[in-house]
């Protein structure tokens, strides 16, 4: 049950109707309307821009289009008033009783409240994560981690068959320069002193067991071959180490890929990278040319030569892109071009990358590519994920020895736990930097937002528990409770509560079209909130209480009320990947 598009659907109906009257013209365009909740809940329940949006087309005043909307929605089942505002806003306050039936709507579908069940779900791919293989992950990674994650379950929940990615970067210089790394352990587990490690290569403990296993299979064999021999076997190795260390660090937060994509793969027979640049030739938007020095470059620092270029500007990018280096070797962007048509090929014309905000500066040319590759018929969205500020107690957290550069996401997830890490990476917009405060996720207050949330999950089975021993003859699922008298929740705080409630397809509908997980945590923690004041309430108004011992019928209406927050709770969390615990310890 989804007052919102009950609404919209009313409002459509009423919009067709007043244009087959003749008092609006006929076939106007309803796709701008909107029902969404007042910004002042003092206004009503639900509020429209249908005047509005419709006036300029209808060539009437908004408060005119106002008035014939508002005549046929006061004789709307469940609609108690019908008030104008302003220009032309249209506010709406409705019988409580199709509130009461939204707790009644809840038990009967439990933790599946919100979810759409579409016949044929779109495609869409989210790739995440993609972190290069050349260590642990760190703190940043875990933040596109946890975004992209939870992005896929709020798809899924909003009826989208997602598929969660994560693009291997196994080939450029990166991973040579982990393969040489490695190198080095390899000599140092040999009986070698190898010293510092030189500069520009990868100094952290991580890469000791690489070494430990090239020794164990090659014993001192690689140390007498050149580095164009020993190079292939030890990059190998090193990516094979690194990526299982890595998917061990994914599984320790909850976050497991289903497609684990190569970038070696493109160029290896058949060559995809070649097969998309002659694709793309073959459309004339790959062409031989010069680029302009770029704007601010030291003239040094560029080379004026003709090069393989993409027409990334006949896509709205603001220079075209080269698709070959000096050398001859394809650029990374080629290689990007190849792979995002791959997923094209794979049936995906949604397609949604997290990236880390240090790659803001790519976002035109991927969406230009992406344009190109698919005809036009697939669509790019990048999400950019914003730094992570490592804190304990408002002081920066210092590096960990185990990366030698960086935090690790698995040090923090050891400290705090999954259920912390997750929920606040998702408590801030991703495209805003996020401070987190190691000791601060841990305390048991409101100012700790998953707490805050999870108490009240814990709080409502709480109540459960009290309710089998003081109806010890009762078994409280949702068959006991579905004929429960909903009409004796009338309290203000209830009300408030099931507002709340009603909320949620609402939220999950916006939070999927807008791509914004955030969205899901913020109303966790509001619909937490006003659970929280329902329970306070109960002990200053003990009529009020959830279980009262002499009053069966009062007690099965709140019991019906709490298990309804019950599961919405625990579905909002099970889309943040969160746990809903029935204690908290």
């Amino acid at each position: 049950m989804n007052i919102f598009d009950d609404f919209q659907r009313r409002l459509a109906a009423i919009i067709a109707r007043l244009g087959s009257e003749g008092a609006l013209p006929a076939d106007l365009d309803a796709a701008k309307v909107v029902v969404e909740p007042p910004r002042d809940p003092q206004h009503g329940d639900l509020a429209t821009n249908a005047a509005m949006v419709l006036a300029k087309e209808a060539k009437s005043n908004p408060r005119a289009v106002a008035a014939l909307i508002q005549a046929e929605l006061a004789k709307e089942p469940g609609v108690t008033d019908v008030e104008i505002a302003g220009p032309g806003f249209i506010n709406i306050r409705l019988d409580i009783a199709l509130y009461q039936e939204v707790v009644r709507a809840i038990v009967n579908t439990g933790r599946d409240f919100g979810r759409v069940v579409q016949a044929t779900p779109e495609k869409v791919n989210v790739e995440y994560v993609s972190a290069n293989p050349t260590g642990p992950m760190h703190v940043g990674h875990g933040r596109g981690a946890v975004f992209g994650d939870a992005l896929a379950n709020l798809l899924a929940f909003a009826g989208a068959n997602v598929t969660r990615e994560y693009y291997i970067n196994d080939a450029g210089a990166q991973v040579d320069v982990l393969a040489r790394s490695a190198f080095i352990r390899y000599r140092e587990t040999l009986g070698e002193r190898v010293g510092e490690i030189p500069e520009g290569l990868y100094p952290g403990d991580y890469l000791v067991p690489v070494g430990q296993k090239l020794a164990a299979d090659h014993g001192r064999a690689l140390l007498d071959k050149p580095e164009a021999e020993w190079l292939p076997t030890v990059r190998h190795v090193a990516i094979d180490m690194m990526m299982d260390m890595i998917r061990s660090d994914l599984a320790a937060i909850d976050i497991h890929h289903d497609v684990f994509f190569s970038e070696r793969s493109l160029s290896v027979a058949p060559d995809q990278i070649k097969a998309t640049i002659d694709d793309l030739r073959s459309r004339d938007l790959v062409y031989e040319g010069r680029l302009p020095p770029p704007k601010g470059a030291a003239m040094e620092d560029w080379e004026d030569r003709e090069q393989t270029l993409f027409r990334a500007t006949a896509f709205g990018d603001d220079v075209d892109r080269p698709l070959l280096k000096s050398d001859g070797s394809y650029t990374y962007f080629a290689s990007d071009i190849a792979y995002h048509a791959s997923k094209f090929v794979r049936g995906f014309t949604t397609m949604i990358d997290v990236w880390g905000a240090d790659h803001g500066g790519y976002v035109k040319r991927m969406a230009a590519a992406v344009k190109a590759v698919t005809g036009g018929k697939g669509e790019l969205d990048v999400k950019l994920c914003q730094l992570v500020r490592l804190l304990r107690n408002g002081e920066p957290v210092k590096m960990s020895k185990r990366s030698g550069e960086f935090v690790t996401l698995r040090d923090v997830i050891d400290e705090v736990g999954r259920d912390p890490v997750r929920f606040m990476m998702l408590f801030r917009k991703n495209d805003a930097t996020l401070d987190f405060d190691l000791a601060k996720v841990i305390e048991q207050s409101k100012e700790n937002p998953v707490f805050y949330v999870q108490y009240a999950h814990a709080r409502c089975r709480s109540v459960f528990r009290q309710a089998e021993t003081a109806f010890p003859d009762a078994a409280f699922d949702r068959n006991a409770l579905r004929d429960a008298d909903l009409s004796i929740l009338t309290d203000a705080a209830e009300l408030d509560v099931i507002r709340r409630l009603s909320q949620f397809p609402r939220i999950v509908e916006a939070s999927a079209l807008a791509h914004e997980p955030h969205r899901v945590a913020f109303y966790l923690y509001d619909l937490a909130s006003d659970f929280h004041g329902l329970w306070n309430r109960g002990k200053e108004a003990p009529h009020l209480r959830f279980v009262i011992e002499t009053d069966r019928n009062s007690s099965y209406a709140r019991l019906a009320l709490v298990d309804a927050v019950t599961s919405v709770l625990a579905a909002g969390l099970g889309i943040l990947g969160v746990t809903a615990p029935d204690e908290m310890r």
